[in-house]
């Protein structure tokens, strides 16, 4: 594996085309030169032409050559994948849960692109999906309401996609520039909205500002010299005018930031240094801001295509063994809404709790939800029904007696 990742490492590296579009520049810029200086003396037409055809076949060469690097670069690539992930036959299922749904598969596909801020291959995609849908729609008109109301429609909204092409500027400015001014107004302007939700955003990206005047935008240390006293004045002047109005609620965080001024001089020895020297707290602050932003869309904060593929791959091994086990000892796998094998999906990947019926042993579901008895113990509800005989019954885990219509169903 080491010798996959030193490769691939290799290959973004030095595997790009930028090189390559020098040289192309390079030709057109020639041929521009050229054809200036035709239009200026067309007298020496001919000679031009003549003393062109070196040059733009040099530079037709270094293309040439750096394709052919890229090329062997990837060839390389390509045998180190193959000789260490061997093909495989994936496994085969019956039942396909997404082969009747194409339109949600669309929208999360169109939705992925707009939140990549790959616009213009978002509205492609979304012109040639909805003309699809049309046609399909046409064709079969028995087309349930669901599946009409996860139309394309509602993704082709200027608005929305203005409102993705304002969070990468935001964010653009944040990581490239360090401009955090464009995202604190934005949280300014969504004030109330962020409060509704108990949102920190807006008094961290003050707070953030306030270390980066503090420190200085040029200093490479924090205890670096001559703009120590003048950043420390910008700070203190953009607490004042920007942050007094966050003392109810952070009255303790703005006293540790104020209180840093008096280690001024050893910030790195200080208290108060996790706070101000934190190399990753550009990246904390625009994952956060990318978060509030997309749930005040009503979105994730993480692509849903990029999750349930990145789910899928890591499913996939286990589905993969389970086929085989499964061929071994000739049994089939019977249930279509529930998975026969627990996968490790990490906890940020858990976005449901489950319940499992201590009586049946089995996992509730829509049809069989969870049942919670009026001594507080839950079952499930066929357990229930099977325990009490629409009479009443002994709570299996307590000595309560109660009746079936007394249960409240739970929602997971």
């Amino acid at each position: 594996m080491e010798a996959l990742i030193a490769e691939h490492h290799k290959l973004s590296k030095s595997g790009t085309l930028s090189e390559t579009l020098d040289d192309i520049q390079r030709i057109i810029d020639i041929l521009a030169r050229a054809r200036e200086a035709a239009a200026a003396t067309p007298e020496d037409t001919s000679v031009i032409l003549t003393k062109l055809q070196n040059p733009v076949k040099s530079s037709f060469e270094d293309v040439r050559k750096d394709l052919e690097d890229i090329r062997k670069q990837q060839s390389k690539y390509a045998k180190l994948l193959d000789k260490k992930f061997k093909d495989k036959v994936l496994p085969q299922m019956e039942y396909d849960a997404l082969s009747s749904q194409p339109a949600r598969i669309n929208r999360a596909i169109a939705m992925h692109l707009l939140r990549e801020g790959q616009f213009s291959v978002a509205s492609t995609f979304l012109t040639e999906a909805t003309r699809k849908e049309s046609l399909d729609t046409t064709e079969n008109l028995t087309m349930t309401g669901t599946e009409q109301d996860v139309g394309l429609d509602t993704l082709k909204s200027e608005d929305l996609r203005k409102q993705f092409g304002n969070m990468y500027y935001i964010l653009h400015q944040m990581k490239n520039q360090r401009n955090l001014l464009p995202a604190i107004e934005w949280a300014r302007e969504k004030r109330e909205e962020l409060a509704k939700r108990v949102s920190n955003l807006e008094f961290e990206l003050g707070k953030l500002q306030f270390i980066w005047l503090f420190i200085g935008p040029h200093s490479g240390s924090p205890n670096s010299r001559p703009d120590l006293l003048l950043g420390r004045q910008r700070a203190l002047d953009y607490a004042r005018n920007e942050l007094s109005h966050f003392r109810s609620r952070y009255f303790k965080e703005l006293q540790q930031l104020c209180g840093a001024i008096a280690f001024c001089p050893n910030l790195e020895q200080s208290p108060y240094r996790r706070m101000f020297i934190n190399n990753d707290a550009w990246d904390q602050i625009a994952t956060a801001f990318t978060k509030e932003f997309c749930s005040l869309l009503g979105l994730s904060a993480d692509s849903p295509l990029y999750i349930a593929a990145t789910a899928g791959a890591i499913a996939l091994p286990h589905f993969s063994k389970l086929e085989v086990i499964m061929k071994a000892k000739g049994t089939e796998w019977t249930t279509e809404h529930e998975i026969p094998v627990e996968v490790p999906l990490p906890p940020s990947y858990r976005f449901h709790s489950i319940f499992v019926c201590p009586v049946s042993k089995e996992q509730t579901t829509d049809q069989n939800p969870p049942m919670m008895m009026p001594c507080g113990h839950v079952v499930a509800q066929e357990s229930l029904l099977r325990l009490s005989k629409n009479s009443r019954f002994k709570c299996p885990y307590c000595p309560n007696e109660s009746h079936p219509r007394d249960a409240m169903e739970l929602y997971m």
